[in-house]
């Protein structure tokens, strides 16, 4: 949630940080702002909306500073508004701040303030929190390194925060916990951000920042010291990233450009670790943790959203191939209601971001259980990939739009990996379909370029037909019901039409009753074990008037005849289908968006990475 950027160096601060809140945009943008450092004062520009609109308020102001810090929000205290927008000012107006996470005990703090004399101009703990340190700064007669130290001792919460001061007119003063912060190493200037993607065009030498770290940046110098006011030495990794990889292209919108990288990032996914053709599969990440995974008792794969949806496909896989128990929790649940955990479980962690507030709990309280953490995230360096124990980066690359489509795949070819490897380390697949199941997977990235280049026109004609819907149904069987269910949350989160996803032989305990002439029925129905019975699934749908929209293997008359549309994808093996299946109901909900007139990159209420609770 939220998004930060900062920098002082020699250039213009102004242009890089509204270069850079655009390009964080997808993390928040309900409101955005930025402090700049105007000589002996600071001056703060905030605005309610995306960042466009700060643009057009700032450009009427004074700009020409050459250190400053930016934010983009996503409401969490305090709804949408100038007022409750970032960066805050203190009550003397001599420190501005910017903050992403949640003050837990803000109220408790406020309340002291307010006992002070404090008045504050905002709804926001972030402003609670920003005065707190400049009461400390006072009434201690401390710099305001220390006074951020102390303060953070006090705090209960997740927090990235920068600030900027009258004092000292090229310094940042920032500190994390639970919340991701990137700084950038530059040639007399250093940059600040969520992620590394506003810092891309100037460097790519990065340094990531751990929890209860305090970082003092200066425009020749980074200090980092933990919460006890010792240094440590500062790790800069280089960025494997291209600045090609965070822009649209030509494509009108990140979430089609996304779409369409699928063949890609899935081949990306498989590149090093599948060769069909000499027989292996090659996971290091899998192979530090062979003797756990041999002798496990159960998987518990922990997961929110879209990315719980794949570790479903992960359960059924596991299951299948390794006949081993699996589990599947929401992060968010699993944090909270003290499951039984031991030192003979392995919990898979699935994140796209890597800085899920929820899964990160939920992985910490897993590991003082003893559990075995694997990682399954595509952003390397994030703070999941820097607890696990073992783990695999999906190599999706930046993903934009805020709702997920290329992580999703490139999630789910790495967990076809992992069963199948262990799988085979377990003895319970066969030779014969260990191979061909690797060149099954090989083969996928072709078929969703197949799907790519002869399905669009079809798929744009169903979207436009039911456009002014303002329900769906979606219903899959096996390892169709993970696909049913992430298709209708990629509807509800792109075109605010609610949609469900369901086992189809469940509709009839309940959803069935919802159908009628109105409804659009949407049937995953690609050939496989269950094909037979979710042909009458279908019947049943029509016998009532309903709307049938289906995915189809490729040449199945049966459903083509019973379907009053359908998108197709070409034949696979069941255990892989779902990397195509899924393709379609993307593109769906993409241009069902676009025919409402929606900002498809960035619906409303929602950000990209949810780093707080």
């Amino acid at each position: 949630m939220c998004g930060i950027v900062g920098y002082t160096g020699q250039k213009q601060a102004y242009p890089i940080l509204i270069d850079g809140l655009k390009k964080l945009e997808y993390r928040g943008y309900d409101s955005a702002g930025v402090a700049l450092h105007l000589g002996n004062h600071l001056a703060v520009y905030k605005k309610q909306g995306k960042v466009a609109a700060l643009e057009a308020y700032a450009g009427d102001h004074p700009v020409a500073a050459t250190t400053g810090i930016g934010h983009t929000r996503w409401a969490t205290h305090g709804e949408p508004s100038d007022r409750n927008a970032h960066p805050h000012y203190s009550a003397s107006g001599e420190i501005a701040m910017i903050h992403n996470g949640i003050i837990e005990n803000y109220a408790q703090l406020k309340d002291e303030l307010t006992g002070k004399g404090y008045v504050f101009n905002s709804d926001t703990d972030s402003e609670v929190l920003l005065n707190f340190i400049e009461d400390i700064k006072r009434n201690n007669e401390c710099s305001l390194e220390e006074a951020v130290r102390v303060a953070l001792k006090r705090v209960t919460g997740a927090y990235v925060i920068l600030l900027i001061d009258t004092e000292y007119p090229d310094t940042i003063i920032a500190a994390r916990k639970g919340s991701p912060l990137v700084i950038g190493v530059g040639k007399g200037e250093h940059f600040l951000g969520s992620d590394a993607s506003p810092m891309l065009a100037y460097t790519k030498e990065v340094v990531y920042i751990n929890d209860y770290e305090l970082a003092i940046v200066r425009p020749d110098e980074l200090i980092l010291k933990n919460l006890g006011n010792e240094r440590i030495t500062p790790f800069v990794q280089k960025l494997d990233l291209e600045l090609a990889a965070i822009e649209k292209g030509n494509f009108e919108h990140f979430m089609l450009k996304e779409i369409y990288e699928q063949p890609k990032t899935i081949l990306d996914s498989l590149r090093g670790r599948l060769n069909a053709e000499r027989g292996y599969i090659t996971l290091s990440g899998l192979d530090r943790i062979e003797d756990k995974l041999r002798n496990a008792h159960r998987i518990v794969i922990v997961a929110c959203g879209t990315s719980w949806h794949a570790g479903l496909i992960g359960e059924y896989l596991i299951e299948e191939l390794c006949r081993l128990n699996v589990e599947v929790e929401y992060a968010s649940e699993f944090r909270y209601r003290n499951p039984i955990i031991s030192s003979q479980d392995v919990i898979i962690a699935i994140s796209q971001s890597g800085e899920t507030a929820d899964t990160l709990v939920a992985l910490e309280n897993a590991k003082k259980q003893g559990a075995t953490i694997f990682g399954i995230v595509n952003v390397v360096g994030s703070s999941i990939a820097r607890i696990t124990d073992a783990g695999a980066y999906t190599h999706a690359g930046p993903e934009i739009g805020v709702a997920s489509t290329k992580a999703f795949t490139a999630q789910v070819a790495v967990l076809q990996l992992f069963a199948l490897k262990l799988a085979q380390m377990r003895g319970t697949i066969d030779d014969t379909l260990f191979q061909h199941l690797l060149h099954e997977l090989e083969a996928i990235p072709a078929k969703v370029e197949w799907i790519l280049n002869n399905q669009v026109e079809a798929i744009q004609a169903i979207a436009h037909a039911y456009r002014d819907a303002d329900n769906f149904l979606y219903l899959g069987r096996g390892y169709n019901f993970p696909i049913a269910l992430e298709g209708a949350l990629k509807l509800k989160e792109i075109t605010y039409i609610h949609a469900e996803g369901y086992p189809a032989a469940e509709m009839k305990h309940g959803p069935i009753a919802l159908v009628d002439e109105e409804l659009p029925v949407v049937f995953v129905a690609t050939k496989d074990v269950y094909h037979e019975k979710i042909v009458s699934n279908i019947q049943e749908i029509n016998a009532r008037k309903g709307n049938v929209v289906a995915v189809v293997s490729e040449g199945d008359e049966t459903v083509n005849d019973l379907a009053k549309a359908v998108m197709v994808v070409p034949q696979a093996h069941e255990i892989v289908a779902p990397l195509l299946s899924v393709v379609p109901l993307q593109l769906l909900a993409y241009y069902i968006g676009v025919e409402r007139g929606l900002d498809v990159d960035k619906p409303r209420n929602l950000a990209k990475s949810v780093t707080v609770e």
